[in-house]
C-alpha cells in the first residue's frame, strides 16, 4: 500500500474514531424528552400470567359503553423490544356489536422499541391487501376540532367456522404521536428525532398507536366508520398532544 492510500486510511480511521466519541458522548448527555399519551402505575401481564408490567399507558375503562379488557405483553415483544418499553393495550367489545383492539407502544432510551405494523399483522396470520398504506384524516373533536393524519391497512385472513372457511376483513389505523409532535409519517418522524437530539441533545419520546377492528367480508367501510367515532371518543382520553386546529392548513411534523 502506498503513502497516500495509508493517508486515506489513517483520515478515515481517524473519522471513525471522532465520530464514535462524539456519539458516545451526545449518549451521556441525552435526555429523554416527555411523552405524548398519559403513563401511570398499572399491570400489564405476559401470556404466562405473571407481571410484566407495573406501569402502562393509561388508556380508558370504557369508551362508548364499551368495557376494555387489559390484553398480554406477548413473549415475542418480551424478548424482543427494549426493556424501557411501555405498552397500553385493551380489547373493548360488544359481543352483538363491535370489537377494536386499541395498542399503544411507547420507546424509552431506545428508538427500536417502534417497529413496521406489516410485520405484526403477518405474523399473526393476517395477509395485507392495501399494496400501499392508505393516508386518511380522522375527525377530533377535543380539545378542539381538528383533522388527525393517520394511516390504514386492510388485511385479511381465513378462518372456519364450523366446518365452512369464511374470510375476516381487518382494519388497522395507526399514526405517532410525541410530548408536541403528532404525524402519521416515519420520515418525519426519524427526521425529527434526529434534528431534536442534534439540537438539544433531547431524545424524543414516540408512541405508536393503534387501533385494530375485524368484520366480515363486506363490511369493511361500515367498520371504518365505527373505528373512526371509537378514535373520536378515546384518543383524547390517553393522547396529550393535538393537531393544529381545523382552520390551519399544515399537519404539526412534516418532512
Amino acid at each position: 500500500m502506498n503513502k497516500s492510500k495509508w493517508l486515506v486510511l489513517a483520515a478515515a480511521l481517524g473519522m471513525m474514531a471522532a465520530t464514535g466519541a462524539y456519539l458516545a458522548k451526545a449518549h451521556q448527555r441525552m435526555r429523554l424528552g416527555a411523552p405524548g399519551v398519559k403513563v401511570g402505575p398499572g399491570l400489564l401481564y405476559d401470556e404466562l400470567g405473571r407481571v410484566a408490567a407495573s406501569h402502562c399507558v393509561l388508556l380508558p375503562d370504557v369508551v362508548l359503553g364499551l368495557i376494555g379488557t387489559n390484553l398480554q405483553v406477548t413473549q415475542s415483544e418480551s424478548d424482543i423490544l427494549p426493556k424501557d418499553t411501555t405498552f397500553g393495550r385493551k380489547f373493548y367489545n360488544d359481543p352483538k356489536s363491535f370489537g377494536v383492539q386499541t395498542s399503544v407502544v411507547l420507546m424509552g432510551s431506545d428508538r427500536t422499541s417502534i417497529h413496521d405494523p406489516h410485520y405484526c399483522l403477518t405474523a399473526q396470520g393476517w395477509h395485507i391487501e392495501n399494496e400501499k398504506t392508505v393516508r386518511v384524516q380522522l375527525p377530533m373533536d377535543h380539545p378542539y376540532p381538528y383533522k388527525m393524519d393517520a394511516l390504514k391497512l386492510t388485511a385479511s385472513r381465513t378462518v372456519l367456522l364450523g366446518q365452512k372457511p369464511v374470510q375476516l376483513k381487518g382494519i388497522y389505523i395507526y399514526w405517532f404521536v410525541s410530548g408536541d409532535r403528532l404525524t402519521a409519517n416515519q420520515g418525519a418522524r426519524m427526521f425529527s428525532i434526529a434534528q431534536t437530539m442534534m439540537k438539544t441533545g433531547v431524545l424524543e419520546r414516540w408512541a405508536y398507536i393503534s387501533y385494530f377492528a375485524t368484520c366480515y367480508q363486506g363490511q369493511e367501510e361500515a367498520t371504518f366508520e365505527q373505528l373512526e367515532q371509537f378514535i373520536r371518543a378515546s384518543a383524547p382520553e390517553f393522547q396529550t398532544v393535538a393537531g393544529p386546529p381545523a382552520s390551519a392548513a399544515l399537519p404539526v411534523a412534516t418532512r
